[in-house]
């Protein structure tokens, strides 16, 4: 009974490892993650650094991506993750003893190694491990098993801030973090998957471009629409809600719990769904939901109003699981994780800029961001509704001599 309820779930012993790695790693990067606009404040930031911080965080996301890819796919994907995670705790160590804003900027880039380098390998240890039918409610379990935490962490990273300030609470929860991180590197340890030993070589970044199918294509069109409507205002939620409305820190704390409780809810019976009626209306009401999200934030004017803002927020998971699932679809098996990596390149480089536009609208005024944001997330779900068919172009495997890790 245990091992049907585990195949039906897409838990096996490398998709097991991962969602255990993302779960440490989760509730470890969210005591303190969703403050750092505020701990950046607290160093002296000016307004457009914590505009330019969002920025230079896409930057670093996309940036990262494709070498995150090329890394696991050319040395194998345990050896890539226990990689990505020396680095993060490189930058948890910077953070924490940072004394200024521009050595906590700094320790930015290296922190984001995991959540970024490890996206890829991430989603082709999913690929390689299901079948597509399982593909979907795999994802939906990983990003369940994700979430738990962030719907308990943030509210103890609030809790650690009110009664320690701002600069001890995030310190305390980077120490929490690089000890989870120690822990996570044992995890990762038990993955067993083939390493396609030539695949890193097989083409360059150009014609790895050529070979994505258009429905690929046209979704990463849609989705940079949808992210940058996103970026225009992520940095500022935090900033917004305590600024602008005037709630306290454990309130906020309590907001992202019930954004993250709601994608919880929302994940086995949108991949059951996805199943039955297919991946695109799922993907159409999570790009929905990214455009309603804003419009909602800045017609909040009570922390009730908020409340159910986040409630919205939390339904831009419902068709995240079919998202990844697609994209996996439509990768070439041979190059998993640099086609992954390569989409969120693109994404994250296209986004860039929004986050600084933003701090720039921002200071015009607070809502201006939100309003925008609302707007082009708009057209990107009707670009998405218009030009996408998940039914085509499924790749074909890339060439290349395997090995076991």
């Amino acid at each position: 009974m245990t091992r049907r309820l585990f195949l039906w779930l897409g838990l096996n012993r490398n998709t097991a490892s991962v969602a255990g790695a993302g779960l440490l790693m989760a509730f470890g990067e969210e005591l303190w993650k969703r403050f750092l606009p505020k701990y950046l404040e607290s160093s002296g930031a000016p307004v457009l650094v914590l505009g330019a911080y969002g920025s230079t965080r896409d930057l670093i996301d996309g940036l990262s991506q494709y070498p995150g890819g090329w890394i696991s796919d050319r040395f194998g994907r345990r050896t890539g993750l226990q990689v990505f995670l020396a680095l993060a705790m490189a930058g948890y160590v910077l953070l924490a003893l940072g004394t200024s804003w521009p050595t906590v900027f700094a320790g930015t880039v290296l922190a984001a190694a995991w959540s970024s380098m490890a996206s890829p390998t991430m989603f082709a240890v999913i690929g390689e491990s299901l079948p597509p039918e399982r593909r979907a409610m795999g994802f939906s379990v990983q990003s369940i098993l994700r979430r738990v935490p962030i719907a308990i962490a943030p509210v103890l990273g609030g809790l650690l801030i009110a009664g320690q300030g701002i600069q001890e609470g995030v310190r305390l929860g980077l120490g929490v973090t690089f000890a989870l991180a120690l822990a996570t590197l044992a995890l990762v340890s038990r993955l067993r998957l083939p390493v396609i030993s030539d695949a890193a070589d097989s083409a360059n970044m150009r014609d790895l471009w050529r070979s994505l199918p258009e429905a690929l294509q046209r979704l990463l069109v849609s989705d940079i629409l949808v992210r940058t409507g996103e970026a225009l205002v992520d940095v500022f939620l935090v900033i917004y809600a305590l600024d602008v409305v005037g709630i306290r820190a454990p309130e906020y704390g309590l907001l992202v719990s019930t954004q993250m409780t709601t994608a919880i809810l929302c994940y086995l019976p949108a991949a059951r769904l996805a199943d039955r009626i297919g991946r695109k209306p799922l993907v159409a009401a999570t790009f929905v939901a990214f455009a309603v999200f804003p419009l909602a934030i800045v017609a909040a004017h009570s922390f009730g109003a908020l409340i159910a803002a986040f409630v919205i927020g939390g339904l831009r998971e419902i068709g995240e699981p079919a998202r990844k699932a697609l994209i996996v679809d439509l990768s070439p098996p041979g190059a998993r994780g640099r086609s992954v990596g390569l989409y969120y390149l693109v994404r994250s480089l296209s986004i860039t800029p929004a986050a600084v536009v933003g701090g720039l609208l921002w200071r015009h005024n607070p809502a201006l961001p939100f309003i925008l944001a609302g707007g082009i997330g708009l057209i990107g779900a009707t670009v998405f509704a218009l030009t996408v068919d998940p039914r085509a172009g499924i790749s074909k495997p890339a060439p290349g001599r395997s090995r076991t890790e």
